[in-house]
Order: C-alpha cells, then sequence, then structure tokens
C-alpha cells in the first residue's frame, strides 16, 4: 500500500539522531541552537525558540502579546484542529472564518465579518503550501500570527522596494560572479513566510512539510517581538524545550530541503497535468511557482468515498486532506457559517506526494488521477 504520508527520513536523517544518542545528548542543547541558527539563515528572521510541541508556541505568544480575555481570536476552519483546543483552553473565544474553494485559504471578507463580532488577533494558517495576498489582511488593523507549517520555506515576490533597494546593493558588490549569482536568485524571491506577522508558528509534526517528530520553531520576525520572546524564553521550564534528538531530525530535514522541495515539485508537475483534463481539481497557485509543495491536494467533483475505493483497488491510500482541521472537530457547529470549508471537508483527497516515492509508485498514482471518474 502507498501511504498517503511518509516522513523523509533518509541516512543523514538516522545518522544526526544516532549521534545524539551516542553522546548521550537527548535533551535540550547545542543541537536545538544549531537548529535555531539554521532556520535562521533560511528565513531571516530575528530570533526563535524550539519548543516541544506547537500547542506551547500558542502559551507563549499570548503571553508575549499580552492578549487581552476579551478579545477573540480568528482562525481558519480548515485550521488544525489542536489550534482552537489549545486556545481554548487559555480561556479565549474562537471565531471561524470560511475560506477561497479556489485556495482552501481563508477569504478577507470572512476575517472582516469576524473583526465586527469581536475578532482581535488572526491565526492565518498557509495550508498546502499556498500563500495569501498577506498585505491586504495586514491592512485589517489587526495582529496576524502566521502557521507556516506547510509553506515554510515558500517566498513572496520580490516587491518594488525590495527590488530597488537590492539593485543598489548589488551595484557594491565587488564580486562579480556571486553578483551574478544573487541576481539570478533574488529576480523572483521576496519575503519568505512567516516574516509577516508579530510572531510565527513553524510546527514540525510527524505530518508537517519539515519534520522534527514533534515539536515547533516560534518565529519572531522583528527585534521587538523577539525581545519579549526571548525574555519569556529565558524564564520558561526547560520542559518547554525541543529536546536535540527531535533537533537532530529537524535540523538535517532543514538542510535537505532544497532537495526535497525539488523532488516534491517534479511530482507534483506530473500530477498536474494528469488531472488536467478531468472533472476534479487541485487548488489555486501563483504561477510565480513560489509557494511551498505540501501534498496534492484534489479537489474532487464526486464521492469521496468512491475515489478512495477506487484508489485502494490500485494499492493507494488517500485520505481526506482535512480530517484533523477545526470544521471536522466542530462540523455541525459551524457547517453553516462556512460553506466552502465544509466542502471541501468532504470533497478535498490528499494524495501521497512525498520525496521518498520511487518512480513505480509515482507511475501507478499518476495512472489513477488520470483515470478518476
Amino acid at each position: 500500500m502507498i501511504h498517503t504520508y511518509s516522513p523523509t527520513i533518509r541516512r543523514k536523517e538516522m545518522e544526526a539522531v544516532l549521534t545524539c544518542m551516542v553522546d548521550e545528548k537527548i535533551g535540550p542543547g547545542d543541537m536545538n541552537t544549531k537548529l535555531i541558527q539554521t532556520a535562521k539563515e533560511l528565513m531571516g528572521f530575528d530570533g526563535a525558540v524550539a519548543l516541544r510541541s506547537p500547542a506551547i508556541a500558542f502559551e507563549y505568544i499570548f503571553k508575549a502579546l499580552d492578549f487581552p480575555k476579551d478579545g477573540a481570536v480568528i482562525f481558519s476552519a480548515l485550521a488544525p484542529a489542536y489550534q482552537v483546543l489549545t486556545v481554548e483552553k487559555l480561556g479565549y473565544k474562537v471565531l471561524f472564518a470560511d475560506v477561497s474553494e479556489d485556495t482552501g485559504l481563508v477569504t478577507l471578507e470572512s476575517v472582516q465579518d469576524c473583526i465586527k463580532e469581536g475578532g482581535r488577533l488572526l491565526v492565518f494558517t498557509e495550508s498546502m503550501g499556498i500563500l495569501p495576498d498577506i498585505k491586504a489582511f495586514l491592512e485589517l488593523g489587526i495582529p496576524v500570527v502566521e502557521d507556516i507549517s506547510q509553506s515554510a520555506l515558500a517566498s513572496y515576490p520580490l516587491e518594488e522596494n525590495e527590488e530597488t533597494k537590492k539593485a543598489e546593493a548589488q551595484k557594491k558588490s565587488q564580486d562579480a560572479a556571486v553578483a551574478q549569482t544573487q541576481t539570478e536568485e533574488e529576480e523572483v524571491l521576496g519575503k519568505k513566510a512567516g516574516l509577516y506577522g508579530v510572531y510565527t508558528i513553524l510546527g514540525m509534526e510527524e505530518h508537517d512539510i519539515v519534520t522534527a517528530g514533534g515539536g515547533a520553531l516560534l518565529i519572531a520576525p522583528c527585534r521587538k517581538e523577539w525581545t519579549v520572546l526571548k525574555h519569556i524564553a529565558e524564564e520558561a521550564p526547560f520542559t518547554d524545550s525541543m529536546t536535540d534528538m527531535n533537533a537532530a531530525l529537524a535540523y538535517v530535514e532543514l538542510k535537505e530541503f532544497a532537495r526535497n522541495e525539488k523532488t516534491r515539485r517534479e511530482l507534483f508537475a506530473l500530477y498536474s497535468r494528469a488531472v488536467m483534463s478531468g472533472r476534479h481539481k487541485t487548488f489555486t497557485r501563483g504561477e510565480n511557482g513560489l509557494s511551498t509543495i505540501y501534498s496534492f491536494p484534489l479537489v474532487l467533483n464526486s464521492g469521496f468515498k468512491d475515489a478512495k475505493a477506487y484508489a485502494q483497488k490500485k494499492n493507494i491510500e488517500i485520505r481526506q486532506a482535512y480530517e484533523n482541521s477545526i470544521i471536522a472537530l466542530r462540523q455541525e457547529e459551524i457547517a453553516k457559517r462556512c460553506i466552502c470549508a465544509n466542502s471541501l471537508l468532504l470533497r478535498c483527497a490528499a494524495f501521497p506526494l512525498y520525496p521518498r516515492l520511487g518512480q513505480k509508485d509515482a507511475a501507478q498514482i499518476v495512472k489513477v488521477l488520470s483515470t478518476l471518474l
């Protein structure tokens, strides 16, 4: 059976974890620090802490923001269910925003409605690696927390002022070869996902794009927020911190991210061509190709059960793409309010897409996608 999800664990990942065990360094330590530094180099944020779970990250965020108890928190109805459960345990009111059927991301109109109902903080889940028009949400006037657990290292297009700054920097460069390389890369790459919110959660659970087998990076993009977060982290118990064994796995996956993403993109292109002439469709992504390929979500024009049964006959496991979402947990409560999210819960299937898929398995999945009725 070809499973829907599979962690990318090769020899490098195994050796990194084994080294921690041999050195008897399995608690929080140097590898934790190394993971943060690597993520900082790749993304460009000001500071971060590595924690044992994304749920703990939420506790730190609300403390750092000194968020009032009478302020409601806005979530996408397709966000992971743990988020709303965690925030409710902390004593906050929650509101749910509906999504676009074309992207699976919350709509501006739905968030605006939530603000009218008392929403004072938006947790923006960038599901399936797809990036929003983030500036439009920032202009709503409430803090935004980004969840990049599925969109890590995705990039926004360069803005005009960024292009000008980088062009000036390149003119000062004395190394022509280096300048040429930078130009080629920077023509398309802008700020990374996660650098727009007041804080950002990069979950590293089993099915996240980067996995530590459990844990999260809580990122402060700017110095002001990092100063507050650093103070909180320094006073926190060590049991909140990610262990070196988990950090070692995540560290190698970050170092290997570009290699793995190249494979994911190749698979995504094959799958996309396979469904191009069919009745089913995948989500709309920016034409610039800067989003992260997390999975292959297919919005079905027929019932999920039929598609699942057909794939299973071909030895392929497919699952509901949002089976662990808020709306899956609270369907009766919010389905009427979040019509598009409920539709995607019922009709969006996740097909296997991960670097360890062999050519034979990939070909089998392409065949199923192209013949799915």
